[in-house]
């Protein structure tokens, strides 16, 4: 029996020996391979930790700083404020002042109904004719329209009816809106301004009523022409004259460069060019009409005229005038 026990310790020793010098000679050929990849672990492991105990120190740090930052100034704040609401009661304009510029900006823009975009005052048959060919010899033809044309009698018509408005003086303003009406040098000529009149007078009544304007309109007792109608609505607003006729000017200028924009035709560019050019010429057009008196009206754009005229008989047309 121990014989027999003998013998089997001796076969369990020599099957156990082979496998435990394999795994040991296993061991020994990963473990160089292995080693490395542990250590890089560990080194992420610890660089890991150490960032992030960085970013919530960083954290922890900031939040006290930011919410000091953060903080309003009290005392600077009220200072500024203090100097804008001064700059603004210096720079700004009065309730009376915005009103006129509302009104003036309403009343004058190219979307105030008053069907002006379907007049041309005769630049149509200039264009055809071969007068007007390009910007430039639009910008000479819309000079001599306002220095010495329609721009500035117009504005003598408005200047002169705005005071005899204002002055109550409806005799006086009866006989400005009779000449005013006689001015017109063609059929068309008047038609466009005495339709742009009418509509003028009609919707600022409807939106902008008042019983001064309504007794002003009485008193004219012939059709009102457009600058003598502006020159009552503006009166009756007790909008300042200066301001009123500039507004007229510009108004008018750009309806005929809107008119010769699409005639010759121009870009959206160079009609904003354009306008830009006669932006002086308005300007002393203004301040000519307004120190003008009855005596200084006179027209002496033939060609002009004769175009206004000769419109009426031309056989292609895009505009009433």
């Amino acid at each position: 029996m121990m014989a027999m026990t003998t013998r089997m310790r001796q076969a369990t020793r020599t099957t156990i020996t082979p496998m435990t010098t394999l795994l040991m000679t296993t061991r020994r050929m990963i473990m160089p391979t292995i080693m490395p990849i542990i250590m890089i672990i560990r080194m992420i492991t610890a660089t890991t930790i150490t960032t992030t105990s960085i970013a919530v120190t960083t954290i922890i740090t900031a939040i006290p700083m930011l919410m000091k930052i953060n903080k309003p100034p009290q005392k600077r704040r009220a200072v500024v404020s203090d100097a804008a609401g001064s700059s603004e009661q210096s720079a700004g304009m009065s309730e009376s002042e915005a009103a006129a510029l509302y009104r003036l900006m309403t009343w004058l823009s190219p979307s105030f109904p008053v069907g002006a975009f379907s007049y041309s005052s005769g630049i149509e048959w200039a264009v055809e004719a071969g007068d007007v060919t390009n910007a430039a010899s639009l910008r000479e033809w819309l000079a001599a329209m306002l220095t010495d044309g329609a721009g500035i009698c117009d504005s003598i018509f408005l200047a002169y009816s705005y005071r005899a408005a204002s002055s109550g003086d409806d005799a006086r303003l009866a006989e400005v809106a009779e000449l005013a009406s006689a001015f017109m040098p063609s059929r068309e000529r008047h038609l466009e301004t005495t339709a742009q009149g009418r509509a003028f007078i009609e919707i600022a009544r409807a939106a902008w009523h008042t019983a001064q304007l309504d007794r002003l309109v009485g008193a004219c007792k012939t059709a009102i022409v457009y600058p003598v109608a502006v020159g009552l609505v503006g009166a009756a607003h007790a909008i300042p004259p200066a301001p009123t006729v500039h507004a007229f000017l510009h108004a008018v200028t750009s309806n005929w460069i809107s008119a010769g924009a699409r005639l010759i035709p121009l870009g959206q560019t160079d009609s904003q060019r354009l306008l830009a050019k006669l932006e002086v010429v308005v300007a002393d057009t203004a301040k000519r009409a307004l120190a003008a008196s009855l005596d200084d009206l006179g027209s002496a754009i033939f060609r002009a005229d004769l175009a206004s005229m000769r419109h009426e008989t031309q056989y292609t047309r895009l505009f009433r005038s």
